[in-house]
């Protein structure tokens, strides 16, 4: 079995796929703070309660946006698995051409995305990624990553009003009836869903015009199904895209050892 780990800002995400097909998902918090041993113990009991043995792994692939925890990472499954993990990075082989300025630059998540969709549902193609940022994505029919936009993700940026101002209170993310909010956790929900949904709305257009209206618009991320009720646009989501560019990306790399 073949264990995708993507280790992002807010949470750790695994997979465990059997041959081709995604079995099961995790989702733990990232924590900069627990040690190797602290995510090895949590990791394991995870498996252990779906009856899957550390034996029952026999490769790992992860993609990380937090530096600090690789390392972490790397650790846990050399002295957990014995195994040394798949990083994807810069020098990996992804069958894309980066179009980026300085490809180096380019979150190892965003390459990641833009493999799975190529393989599963083609291009030319725009990802949202509604996550801790929101982060678009353009991926040409020809299978070039030509590059992309990001901003506060919507989580960020109500936290970030709790946090710097006095009155204003943390509140549930979810779309009032009217924008024009009657309370002011009401006016907080429409300035964040509704008006999150509008700068989704009016990215796409643009993205629509450099990149092509057939562009195929693909969402991802943990505030996808929440957007995707304010907004007629998605033609997909798919929550695990990113894990499933994992396993796309690990079998690349294996066939071409």
């Amino acid at each position: 079995m073949l264990l995708a780990i993507d280790i992002g800002n807010t949470n750790i995400t695994i997979g465990l796929f059997n041959k081709e097909t995604l079995e099961k998902t995790w989702r733990i918090s990232t924590s900069r703070n627990n040690t190797s041993d602290e995510y090895g113990i949590n990791i394991l009991n995870i498996l252990s309660n779906k009856d899957i043995s550390n034996k029952d792994i026999s490769a790992i692939v992860m993609c990380s946006v937090v530096p600090p925890l690789t390392t972490t990472f790397i650790d846990i499954f050399k002295d957990y698995f014995n195994i040394s993990p798949l990083i994807i990075g810069s020098g990996t082989k992804t069958g894309i051409k980066i179009m980026y300025d300085s490809p180096r630059d380019v979150g190892a998540d965003r390459i990641v995305d833009a493999a799975a969709v190529l393989h599963l549902y083609k291009g030319p193609a725009i990802i949202v990624d509604l996550g801790t940022a929101t982060v678009f994505d353009a991926v040409s029919a020809n299978g070039e990553y030509l590059g992309g936009a990001i901003s506060p993700g919507i989580g960020v940026s109500a936290e970030s009003l709790y946090k710097a101002t006095s009155q204003l209170k943390r509140v549930e993310l979810i779309a009032p009836e009217t924008a024009i909010g009657k309370t002011t956790t009401h006016a907080i929900q429409s300035g964040l869903i509704l008006g999150y949904s509008e700068l989704i709305k009016g990215m796409i257009k643009r993205f629509k015009e450099e990149l092509g209206s057939n562009a195929k618009i693909i969402a991802t991320g943990g505030l996808a199904d929440i957007i995707s009720k304010e907004l007629n646009l998605f033609d997909i989501i798919d929550h695990n895209l990113t894990l499933k560019g994992l396993q796309i990306l690990y079998k690349l790399n294996s066939t071409q050892e």
